[in-house]
C-alpha cells in the first residue's frame, strides 16, 4: 500500500490540474499552437499582465509540477508532455459523454445517419490524405469546435469536409487539402443538366455527362501534376477527353479477322459469348457487336480496316439484294449506336492477298486475293447504301474512308467505284479518300479523324495497323504563345517547346495509367483468345495538336497566313517543334506524332478562354464574337470551274506545314456553291493522287435539312425554300467551328 501511494499523490496533481477551467484553456492552446512563449499564452488568454501576471503563474506551476505542461529554456516556450496530450483526450471524451444526449447527427456519403464522432474525420485526414496523426487530431477538434459553435441542426459529409478543408487553408497545409477535396458537381449544375431544355439529354446521357465531370475533376486534382492540370484549365493547352483519362484510349483500328476466327469473349468471364460466324448475317451481327462493346471502352471513332475485303469471302454464292439489305441494316444501326469508320479498298492490295482469308466457322477459305470480285462488289453496295440513305437526309455516321491504292486508276472496275464515290461526295457524302500513292504509306490504315497508322514502329504491318490505336490527344494554344512571346521569335519556339513538353507528359501519364488499369476498364478490348490479347495497347499513337497556327502565325507575323514571311516562320517552328520531338522520342514513346486534324472542342474552349483573357479586340479568331473558334485543321475553299483549281497560297501552306503527317493529316476542301460534279472532283482528286500534295483530304459542305417536309438544300438556311418552315430546319456541317 505504501508503495503505491505516489502514484496515487500524482493522479490526484493530474486530477487537480484539469480542474480548473483556465488551466484546461492553457492545455488546449497549447495543444492547438504546439508551442507558446509566457507572453503568448497571457495574451491568448486576453490576460492582463501586470494585473494578472501572479494568478496566470500559480497556474502554469500547478500544471508543471503535474507533468502535463514542459518547458523549453532555450527557445523560452512552454508545450505539452505526452500526458498533458492523453489528459486533453479523456477530458474531451469525458465532455463528449456528459452531451451525448444532444450530439450532432451526421448524413453521410454511404447513405447512413450517424453520430458525430471527430475520431473519424481525424482518421480521413491520414487515410485519404497522410496527414500527420497530431495534426489530423487537431484539425478533427477545431471542425468539431466549429460546428457545435455554428449550432447547424443539419449535418452532412461535404459540409464537414468542407469545414475540414477551411482550416487547413487557414493553417497553411495546401498540400494536404488537395488530396482531401471532393469532387462533384454543385447542386445547381445536376438541376440545370435535368431540366436542360435547349439540348435534352435522356437518363443516359445526363448520368454519363455528369460521370464525365466528376472523373474530369478527379484527373485534373489526382492525377495530372500541377503543372499540366493548370495549363489545361487556363487555356495553354487542351486534354481532349480527360473526363475519361485514365480509363479509354480515344480510338481504336480493328482488325475484325480475330473475331472471325475466335468469336466475341468476355475477358473477366472467360466465355465464349458468341462464336464464329457461318455466314453473311451473322458476321455483320458479330462486326456490329464488336463496335458496340468497344465503344463503352473507347473515347473516339472506331475503325474497320479493309472492312469489305474481311468479309468478302463470307457473300460468295449469296443473293446480292439480300446482302444489300443485310449491309443496310448495319450501316443504320451504326448510324444509331456507334461513332464508326468504315474502310473500303477499290482494288486488292497486294499485301492482303497473299493472306489466309477466314471465312464461315473461322475456317480458312483460301486467300483474300481470290474474293476480289466480293470485295468490290460490297464496295459498291456500301456506297450505293450511302448515297440512297443520304439522298434526303445526311448520312454522317459511319463515316466512309476510300483507299486509292496504286492499282485503283489502272482498274477498270475500281475506277468505277472510285466514280461512285465521287457521287457521293458531290452530294455531300460523309465520305473520305486516303492517297496510297506514296510509299510510306502503302500499309497504313486512316481513321475519319485524320489520324494515321502506319507501320513505323516495329516494322510489322500489322502489328502496327491493326488492334491498335491511338492513346489521346493534347491540342497547343497557339494564339496564346503569340500573345505571351512578345514579338520574340526564340521565346515562341522556347513557348512552344515547353507546352510540347506538358502535352507529352499528360500523354505518357494516360499511358501508365491505362497500362495499369486497363485489365479493368477495357475488359473487352483486352480480351484474349489462346493467350492473344486482343488490343496491342503498347502500340498507340500519342497525337499532339495545333491550335489555332493559322492565327498565331497571323497574329505574330502581322501577315495574311500565305505570305511568305508567315510560311518560313511557320516552318521554322514546325522544325524547331519536329527536332525537339526527337529528343522527346525515347522518353515519351517513339509514336509521339505532331499533326494538324481537326477538334471542335479545343476549337471553340482555347478560343473562349483567349477572348475573355486578352479581350475580342486584340484575339484573332474565326466564327462570331459570341461563338468564337481557332482553326485546327487545313481547310481550301474551291470555286465552281472547269477543271477545278485550288485557290493560290495552297500550295505554300502544304509546303509550309510539311512533315506533320506521320501520325495523320486532313485536309477540308470546301465545295462553294451547288455546282460541283462527280466528274470534275474525280479529276481533281486524279491531280491530287498524282501530286501527292493530300495525303488524306474530303469534300464537304454545308447542308440543310427540312423535318417537316424532308427535303434538303445545299447551303445553310434558315428558312426552308420549299414549305416555308424555319422550326424544322437542321444544318449540317462536318467541320463547322473547326
Amino acid at each position: 500500500m505504501v508503495s503505491q501511494q505516489p502514484q496515487r499523490s500524482r493522479g490526484v496533481k493530474v486530477l487537480k490540474a484539469i480542474s480548473s477551467p483556465l488551466r484546461l484553456q492553457i492545455l488546449n492552446l497549447l495543444f492547438d499552437k504546439n508551442a507558446l512563449s509566457y507572453t503568448e499564452l497571457m495574451t491568448e488568454l486576453k490576460m492582463n499582465p501586470s494585473r494578472d501576471a501572479g494568478r496566470f503563474a500559480y497556474h502554469l506551476k500547478f500544471m508543471l509540477k503535474a507533468g502535463l505542461v514542459e518547458a523549453d529554456v532555450e527557445a523560452k516556450k512552454y508545450y505539452l508532455t505526452d500526458l498533458g496530450k492523453m489528459v486533453l483526450d479523456v477530458a474531451d471524451r469525458v465532455e463528449k459523454k456528459a452531451v451525448k444526449p444532444h450530439g450532432m447527427m451526421v448524413r453521410t456519403s454511404h447513405l447512413t445517419l450517424e453520430e458525430f464522432d471527430a475520431n473519424k474525420i481525424a482518421n480521413s485526414l491520414i487515410k485519404e490524405a497522410k496527414v500527420p496523426a497530431e495534426l489530423a487530431q487537431k484539425a478533427a477538434k477545431e471542425t468539431e469546435k466549429r460546428l457545435t459553435k455554428s449550432k447547424t441542426k443539419y449535418i452532412t459529409a461535404p459540409l464537414i469536409r468542407e469545414v475540414v478543408n477551411g482550416i487547413l487553408v487557414e493553417k497553411g497545409y495546401e498540400e494536404y487539402r488537395h488530396k482531401l477535396t471532393r469532387v462533384g458537381m454543385p447542386i445547381h449544375e445536376v438541376t440545370a443538366l435535368i431540366e436542360s431544355k435547349e439540348a435534352p439529354l435522356d437518363a443516359s446521357a445526363a448520368i454519363e455527362k455528369a460521370g464525365k465531370v466528376v472523373l474530369a475533376e478527379y484527373a485534373l486534382l489526382n492525377i495530372f501534376p500541377r503543372d499540366i492540370a493548370d495549363a489545361h484549365l487556363s487555356g495553354a493547352i487542351h486534354i481532349v477527353g480527360v473526363g475519361t483519362w485514365a480509363l479509354k484510349p480515344n480510338e481504336v483500328v480493328h482488325d475484325i479477322r480475330y473475331f472471325l476466327m475466335h468469336g466475341i469473349r468476355l475477358d473477366n468471364a472467360c466465355q465464349t459469348v458468341m462464336a464464329p460466324p457461318r455466314d453473311f448475317k451473322s458476321t455483320l451481327s458479330i462486326a456490329f457487336n464488336v463496335l458496340l462493346h468497344s465503344s463503352r471502352e473507347t473515347n473516339g471513332t472506331q475503325t474497320y480496316n479493309y472492312f469489305n475485303i474481311s468479309l468478302a469471302p463470307y457473300i460468295r454464292g449469296n443473293d446480292v439484294a439480300h446482302v444489300k439489305e443485310s449491309l443496310r441494316l448495319f450501316i443504320l444501326n451504326l448510324n444509331q449506336h456507334v461513332d464508326a469508320t468504315l474502310a473500303i479498298e477499290l482494288a486488292m492490295p497486294n499485301m492482303v492477298s497473299v493472306k489466309d482469308a477466314i471465312g464461315p466457322e473461322g475456317k480458312i477459305a483460301g486467300k483474300y486475293g481470290d474474293f476480289t470480285q466480293e470485295a468490290q462488289l460490297l464496295a459498291s453496295l456500301v456506297i450505293d447504301i450511302f448515297t440512297e440513305e443520304g439522298a434526303i437526309k445526311p448520312l454522317l455516321c459511319p463515316k466512309l474512308v476510300i483507299k486509292i491504292n496504286g492499282d485503283v486508276l489502272g482498274d477498270e472496275n475500281a475506277l468505277a467505284l472510285l466514280s461512285k464515290a465521287h457521287e457521293l461526295a458531290a452530294k455531300n457524302g460523309a465520305v473520305y479518300f486516303a492517297n496510297f500513292a506514296k510509299q510510306e504509306t502503302k500499309n497504313a490504315a486512316f481513321s475519319a479523324s485524320g489520324l494515321k497508322f502506319a507501320s513505323d514502329s516495329t516494322g510489322d504491318w500489322e502489328a502496327d495497323t491493326l488492334r491498335t490505336g491511338n492513346i489521346g490527344c493534347v491540342a497547343i494554344n497557339m494564339p496564346r504563345i503569340a500573345f505571351e512571346c512578345e514579338k520574340d521569335k526564340n521565346k515562341f519556339i522556347d513557348l512552344a517547346k515547353e507546352r510540347f513538353e506538358l502535352a507529352a507528359r499528360a500523354l505518357s501519364i494516360k499511358s501508365n495509367a491505362l497500362k495499369q488499369f486497363g485489365k479493368n476498364s477495357l475488359p473487352f478490348l483486352m480480351q484474349k483468345a489462346n493467350g492473344d490479347t486482343y488490343f496491342r495497347l503498347e502500340n498507340c499513337s500519342r497525337i499532339i495538336k495545333f491550335a489555332g497556327l493559322r492565327e498565331a502565325v497571323e497574329a505574330f507575323t502581322e501577315k495574311r497566313n500565305e505570305s511568305e514571311e508567315s510560311r518560313k516562320f511557320t516552318e521554322e517552328v514546325i522544325a524547331g517543334l519536329l527536332a525537339f520531338k526527337q529528343k522527346l522520342g525515347r522518353k515519351y514513346g517513339k509514336r509521339l506524332y505532331l499533326v494538324v486534324v481537326g477538334d471542335r472542342e479545343a476549337a471553340e474552349r482555347l478560343a473562349q478562354l483567349d477572348v475573355e483573357r486578352f479581350g475580342v479586340a486584340k484575339v484573332k479568331f474565326s466564327g462570331t464574337r459570341d461563338k468564337p473558334y481557332y482553326s485546327t485543321l487545313r481547310r481550301i475553299t474551291l470555286k465552281f470551274a472547269h477543271p477545278i483549281v485550288a485557290p493560290s497560297g495552297t500550295m505554300q501552306i502544304f509546303q509550309a506545314t510539311k512533315g506533320l503527317n506521320a501520325g495523320g493529316s486532313l485536309d477540308v476542301y470546301e465545295l462553294d456553291g451547288a455546282d460541283f460534279t462527280s466528274e470534275g472532283l474525280l479529276d481533281f482528286t486524279k491531280r491530287i493522287i498524282g501530286s501527292q500534295s493530300s495525303e488524306f483530304f474530303t469534300y464537304s459542305r454545308a447542308v440543310s435539312y427540312c423535318g417537316n417536309c424532308k427535303k434538303n438544300w445545299i447551303g445553310s438556311v434558315h428558312k426552308c425554300p420549299s414549305c416555308g418552315s424555319m422550326s424544322t430546319i437542321t444544318t449540317f456541317d462536318r467541320f463547322a467551328q473547326t
